[in-house]
């Protein structure tokens, strides 16, 4: 492994500051409710709205400012992400009756979760395609309440009208002008005017993400999400072109964004830095894209290809492509993703748009124990028992001499009862 650009090191910040911060953000919605809510929306927003829910009315006058093309582009996006999202509910079925002997029964259901909070941010873009991927899953999971919120653009209360537009289209119940810690706070606690829910899901700042962190077990979330990542693993067959383009879209997101080439060819390697140099002398975002490249973007050559996977297995990217002439062999060796783009043809920016796989995903190595939001994140899988009279009694000493083993008396009295 020979690093032609080594990036620099995500180390963990003190986060102290960051922690108060917000454990007194939260504490103040959980005592003052929409009061607090206002307050933050005049110190953060600029702008205090009569009221925090958006009316059908804003809906409407959101969809007068799209044209034809856009919304037309939100429906086919949508179809895609809702048409996935079927195919992979569909794959997570009930157990009605399973016996591991004669007279257990056994089984268990597929039950959506009663409400949610998917929270789309809005920081440097309008990213209305997080609505979709956000509201749809849980749309098709048959979950009856979802709520969706967003910060406001600063100075003037509204939602952007674009990511209204997707919220609406994509199916959310309830829309509210709101985002921070603060938001979070809300739809965990609740207020006089949002009632609270059962799970969090979507990305955010790092207000957000430990917002999330704090009010965990009080709501259900997805995962706690960092800055956008992607590694793309490359062989002489790669265009250092289309590599760069994939390296800087990722770039663009955030400064701390993370664009990392494992290149098994030296000559590859350099020729995409060079790309990437070419292009962003013409990026429009190139101040934040060259920004994440210069600090952490990474070019790593490898002198095989099994050490790039078990490389690229060790970082755990959010996004992965692997650019290369035969990635068939490749792809059941590489476990530790957030979401897969195989071959050079599938560029991960069709993943963040339209393609239909969620582009929610975990960063920072949680894809070592993590998928991304799918309908499965507002799915719970809920066991159940019954037992025949002979069943009963057949599995009651059993039961009886396990629980004097641990010294659980009345556990072995309520198995005895049986028999």
């Amino acid at each position: 492994m020979r690093y032609i650009k080594k990036g620099k090191e995500r180390t963990k910040e003190d986060t102290r500051v960051l922690r108060q911060t917000v454990s007194a953000i939260i504490e103040n919605v959980q005592e003052n409710g929409d009061a607090a809510l206002r307050e933050y929306s005049e110190k953060f927003d600029g702008f205090v709205r009569d009221s925090i829910r958006v009316s059908r009315e804003e809906i409407d006058a959101a969809y007068a400012r799209m044209t034809e093309e856009e919304i037309a582009d939100l429906k086919a996006a949508l179809e895609n992400i809702r048409s996935f999202a079927e195919a992979q509910r569909a794959t997570i079925g009930d157990l009605p009756d399973f016996s591991p002997q004669p007279g257990i029964h056994l089984g268990h259901r597929v039950i959506p979760v009663r409400s949610c909070l998917c929270y789309v941010p809005g920081g440097r873009f309008p990213l209305y395609s997080t609505a979709l991927m956000l509201v749809t899953p849980a749309v098709v999971a048959g979950v009856k309440r979802i709520a969706a919120c967003a910060p406001v653009v600063h100075g003037t209360g509204d939602i952007h009208y674009k990511t209204l537009v997707a919220m609406d289209l994509a199916g959310a119940t309830e829309i509210y002008a709101v985002g921070g810690a603060q938001a979070i706070a809300a739809f965990s606690y609740g207020t006089e005017t949002i009632a609270p829910v059962d799970v969090i899901v979507g990305p955010g700042n790092q207000y957000v993400a430990e917002a999330k962190r704090q009010c965990y077990g009080q709501v259900g979330i997805d995962f706690i999400a960092g800055p956008s990542e992607v590694l793309v693993i490359a062989d002489r067959s790669a265009d250092p072109k289309v590599l760069a383009a994939d390296l800087l879209a990722q770039c663009e997101h955030d400064p701390n964004a993370k664009g990392i080439l494992l290149a098994t060819d030296e000559t590859l390697a350099k020729e995409t830095i060079g790309a990437v140099e070419a292009e962003l002398a013409e990026l429009p975002t190139a101040g934040t894209a060259r920004q994440s490249w210069d600090t952490f973007g990474e070019v790593v050559v490898l002198d095989s290809m099994e050490e790039a996977i078990a490389t690229c297995n060790d970082y755990a990217p959010e996004h992965l492509e692997i650019n290369i002439a035969d990635p068939d062999p490749v792809i059941e060796k590489l476990v530790n993703y957030g979401s897969l783009f195989i071959g050079g043809n599938t560029a991960e920016v069709f993943g963040d748009y339209a393609s239909g796989t969620n582009h929610t995903l975990p960063t920072v190595k949680a894809a070592r124990y993590t998928g991304g939001v799918y309908v499965g994140t507002f799915l719970k899988v809920c066991t159940h028992q019954s037992m025949t009279p002979e069943a009963s009694k057949k599995l009651a000493p059993l039961v009886d001499r396990m629980a004097k083993g641990e010294g659980l008396i009345g556990h072995a009295i309520a198995a005895q009862r049986r028999f």
